[in-house]
């Protein structure tokens, strides 16, 4: 699983590559100009970056520029348009980006980009050292994967540790992950009570499950 930025002034098309990405199994944000971009991309510091060229305050190659000249351009870039020319594609690639996908992007063409640039990502990280971390334990959660009965044996001192000196995209979704397992042993699977304890929509808890990592199997032996 992956954090990806999809940054494109088209709803559409933002929507598209949000579903598609989300489906295997990916944590996608999106942005619809060069601001909400640079936002994004020091919240969440992607894995990986789908940028349009054409948009209306700045145009991503500018975009790309910038990055590149603050240093910040740490993450591999993808550039996108239905409109670019070549020498746009071959500037974008001088520039530091690592493919041009034109649009229309085909499913398989926009799936194997995603995958070599997510591959060239991980190559130019460097090794974790093995050192102590810092720990976060939080009381009252069980450990993912506990079943009511369980939860209700391990009393008010049940703990999970969650590492802090991690990306917080990632430590937060552990912590989500382990929440909302609580939530489903507490309440023996159902969706719907889960739903009402956390005030997601069922829709938006099923989506939210599925790109966590949740086992639903339990769930759905219930027939909730």
């Amino acid at each position: 699983m992956a954090n990806i930025l999809v940054v494109d002034d088209e709803l559409g098309i933002r929507d598209l590559l949000w579903e598609i990405l989300n489906d295997e199994g990916h944590n996608v944000e999106v942005a619809e100009n060069a601001a909400q971009a640079r936002a994004a991309r020091l919240r969440e510091r992607p894995d990986l970056v789908l940028l349009d060229i054409w948009m209306p305050d700045m145009d991503g190659v500018t975009l790309l520029k910038e990055w590149s000249a603050t240093g910040v351009l740490t993450m591999p870039v993808i550039m996108m348009s239905g409109h670019a020319t070549i020498d746009t594609a071959v500037e974008a690639t001088k520039i530091g980006a690592l493919a041009f996908l034109e649009k229309p992007i085909t499913l398989q063409k926009l799936l194997k980009a995603v995958e070599q640039g997510l591959t060239r990502g991980a190559l130019r990280k460097p090794a974790t050292p093995l050192m102590a971390q810092p720990v976060l334990q939080v009381l009252d959660m069980p450990v993912a994967g506990q079943s009511a009965d369980a939860v209700a044996d391990a009393g008010p001192l049940s703990q999970q540790s969650f590492m802090l000196d991690k990306p917080l995209r990632e430590t937060r979704d552990e912590f989500e992950k382990a929440y909302f397992e609580y939530h489903l042993a507490k309440e023996n699977g159902s969706m719907t009570r889960v739903a009402e304890k956390t005030g997601l929509e069922r829709t938006h808890l099923y989506r939210k499950l599925k790109q966590l990592g949740v086992d639903l199997t339990r769930s759905k032996r219930n027939g909730i």
